[in-house]
């Protein structure tokens, strides 16, 4: 059997590992679309590297669409396989990929304007909303913590890893030649101290493990203190520079946090009274989905709810759905608080809120997750003084703020602490993936001080024999 890395190999998204048996069956474990990867983005996207057609069936770790974003686009060239994944992966999937195309649609649009007042041939999106709704139709829900047959002689468990809501490392067991080969692939690793979910779950011992490495050589800030310096961005930029403070955020997970934080403050009489916008769509039909999943919260939630029914509204909050009500934003000049998608500002309504605002120095574009370098968030945040947004170039003015301790991913500690349930002499190796790679080969070294004896980073279609 081998294992090849079409994607999240040396880069932190795209997540594709494809994996071939001796009798030719594929599994694919992820679909993920790169992201914030500059002008190689749209590069790497335009191919799988494989054969759609050839791919029997595939699971998914969760829904951000890193993970899944090209799974339309997978079915678009041929695979008709089962795409398992949990219950609520089944359902953020389908409503995270039906606004993907919906965000191609729309950006490529407005390009396209640009482009013909150039005489430049028109582009075309990845795949469309019709696209995108006939992927669902091959969605199977697993639950986590059972074994269920994924094709003839491979079986394979979902365990939470804390992610976000329904995401999962995904443990198979694959019959070859008489014997039992065991894989892991972490997905996405959550924190062991999350504000909404419960700790990452202990695993199967395996023979080879797939690992993130996102945060592989850092540790977070304390995640205690994301509320009190939320509201210190807040007083500063709302009350003080009397400014808007925007927030790029991604729609499942952090747009849920940054609510229970404001709702937090609210409660505590500490929110200033400013307008809060959520503006996409998306985030909000996200939060209604995490919503009905309160036993994946952890205990502190669960506590609050006895008291909170909905610890995601608050006075001042505002979902905003159509575009005429976005635009009313930015004629707005009052101080507010928005909230908007992408988090890494490469994509749908935030680049518009950060164009028409990135030149008054009274407001502030508070990032407060990961970006790629090479997106408009990463090259806010490292320090750029004018940035290109729809073709057009921006002098950066307005105060570039970040909040580490709001990363979903796990740092060194919590991955290792994820890793702590292996026997590391039983590990045959480990291959390291999504990260940078200079965070990668320190991830590395410090795996291999842990005693696990073959640790692999490998490079982009990189292919690898397992047995």
């Amino acid at each position: 059997m081998n294992i090849a890395f079409h994607g999240a190999a040396r880069t932190v998204t795209g997540s594709k590992h494809l994996l071939t048996l001796k009798n030719g069956t594929k599994i694919l474990l992820d679909c993920g679309m790169f992201q914030g990867m500059g002008r190689d983005t749209d590069n790497l996207n335009a191919s799988l590297g494989f054969e759609a057609s050839e791919v029997d069936a595939m699971v998914l770790s969760h829904a951000h669409i890193d993970h899944s974003g090209l799974i339309p686009k997978l079915v678009k060239e041929g695979f008709t396989g089962t795409i398992f994944c949990t219950p609520a992966t089944y359902d953020l999937t389908k409503v995270l990929l039906e606004d993907s195309a919906t965000i191609q649609r729309d950006d490529i649009r407005f390009v396209n304007k640009k482009r013909a007042k150039m005489h430049q041939p028109p582009i075309e999106p990845l795949y469309s909303i019709d696209d995108a709704t006939a992927s669902f139709a091959l969605l199977d829900k697993e639950e986590y913590q059972h074994w269920f047959k994924v094709i003839d002689g491979v079986e394979a468990m979902f365990t939470d890893a804390g992610h976000i809501i329904g995401s999962a490392a995904i443990s198979l067991k694959i019959k070859e030649d008489g014997k039992e080969i065991k894989l892991t692939f972490s997905g996405d690793v959550g924190r062991y101290n999350d504000m909404l979910l419960r700790s990452p779950y202990t695993f199967p011992q395996a023979d080879y493990i797939i690992i993130e490495s996102t945060y592989g050589n850092s540790l977070h800030e304390g995640a205690g203190d994301t509320t009190n310096v939320l509201h210190d961005w807040i007083q500063k930029t709302c009350v003080e520079k009397k400014g808007k403070l925007i927030i790029p955020s991604f729609s499942v997970g952090r747009t849920q946090e940054l609510l229970y934080s404001l709702n937090q403050l609210s409660n505590d009489n500490r929110l200033p009274k400013v307008p809060v916008y959520v503006d996409s769509p998306l985030s909000s039909e996200a939060t209604q989905i995490v919503k009905s999943y309160p036993k994946y919260f952890n205990a502190r939630v669960k506590k609050l709810l006895q008291t909170d029914n909905d610890p995601f509204d608050f006075p001042g909050l505002n979902f905003v759905a159509s575009v005429d009500e976005s635009k009313a934003i930015n004629d707005n000049h009052q101080p507010m608080i928005i909230i908007s998608a992408s988090g890494m500002a490469d994509a749908g309504r935030i680049k518009h809120h950060i164009a028409n605002n990135i030149t008054d120095k009274r407001n502030t574009i508070l990032m407060v997750g990961y970006c790629e370098p090479n997106s408009l968030g990463g090259r806010l945040m490292h320090g750029q003084k004018e940035v290109k947004i729809f073709g057009e170039h921006y002098p950066v003015i307005a105060e570039v703020g970040s909040m580490r301790s709001m990363s979903a991913h796990g740092d060194y500690d919590d991955l290792c602490q994820w890793l702590a349930c292996q026997d590391a002499s039983l590990v045959k190796k480990v291959f390291i993936v999504h990260g940078e790679e200079e965070v990668q080969m320190d991830f590395q070294q410090r795996l291999m001080k842990k005693g696990f004896k073959e640790v692999e980073v490998p490079m982009m279609h990189q292919q690898f024999t397992i047995d």
